[in-house]
């Protein structure tokens, strides 16, 4: 691969990581209708791993190094894996939105650029531009999905479990940011999906109900294995890993855009004016906070 060529695609990994996340939500609205939630992350994150596993052995890559940063990695992977996508399952399963969960969870670069402000993080410094583009991010996200709150579908439970998913991929995604070292992306999400899978699989014996296979959710557990996990999990860790932790989960703020659109095409849901105007000021507000940081450094 030439210089210009990898250039270009460490260019492109945020629009394809965008993309890519914005399809869990549609695929949770496909799948929850068959399978208790846990029990579905369970068997993800088993063929998620048997993946991998295959994958790091063809290519003999290498495992991180030290009992320390498997410790790291295995706390991000409880957070990131267990922790936010329980949640979000969870809450989709419990009544919630999609598009209200995703504005939820939307809310993780406010989150992360007030805990990193308050901490000082030296190269991590919110400036008044990304504080405007924060601001106008959350306003777009509102416009976009903000409708559905106060419908009747967020109750106590679901709200709670949504709330869990934000602050579990917020403090995730500052973990692995401060703790874990540079090192294979395949080994790495391997360790973080085995203690997602040992954090789950407990709780999903606990559940009640049992997996209808389903030719939707099949269609669901494939799209969640093949291109969620293995493509969705390794872009975000590498983001996380080449990027200020402000502007990589300032993306996060396009997920809830970009799912509205898929339910658009796929679905037939309205994209009413006040969505559209919300999409723009996304966009914009996500120009504004990463136009400063290298992404691809």
């Amino acid at each position: 691969m030439t210089g210009d060529h990898r250039v270009a695609l460490i260019r492109a990994m945020p629009v394809v990581f965008v993309l890519v996340w914005s399809t869990g939500f549609i695929v949770a609205r496909y799948g929850m209708p068959h399978a208790p939630p846990l029990t579905f992350l369970a068997v993800r994150y088993l063929l998620s791993i048997l993946c991998f596993a295959v994958w790091v052995l063809l290519a003999r890559a290498a495992w991180p190094l030290g009992r320390v940063q498997w410790l790291h990695l295995a706390i991000t992977g409880a957070l990131m894996h267990a922790g936010y996508l329980g949640g979000v399952w969870a809450a989709v399963k419990a009544g919630i939105g999609a598009g209200t969960v995703a504005l939820i969870v939307g809310l993780q670069p406010v989150l992360t650029a007030l805990w990193l402000s308050a901490q000082g993080e030296r190269g991590e410094r919110v400036t008044r531009a990304q504080w405007l583009g924060l601001a106008l991010g959350l306003t777009g996200l509102l416009l976009v999905v903000g409708h559905k709150l106060g419908s009747g579908e967020v109750t106590a439970v679901n709200l709670a479990l949504a709330i869990g998913a934000l602050l579990s991929i917020t403090s995730g995604t500052l973990y692995q940011k401060r703790f874990v070292a540079p090192c294979d992306v395949r080994t790495a999400i391997t360790v973080q999906l085995m203690a997602a899978l040992a954090l789950t699989l407990p709780l999903a014996w606990l559940e009640p109900g049992a997996i209808d296979w389903q030719p939707q959710l099949l269609g669901a557990m494939a799209w969640s294995v093949l291109v969620l996990t293995l493509g969705g999990g390794s872009l975000l860790y590498l983001l996380i890993q080449r990027g200020a932790a402000t502007a990589v989960t300032s993306l996060m703020y396009l997920v809830p855009p970009c799912t509205a659109l898929m339910g658009w095409a796929l679905f037939g849901e309205s994209l009413a004016r006040g969505v559209l105007a919300g999409l723009a000021l996304t966009a914009l507000g996500v120009a504004l906070v990463v136009r400063s940081t290298r992404l691809g450094k």
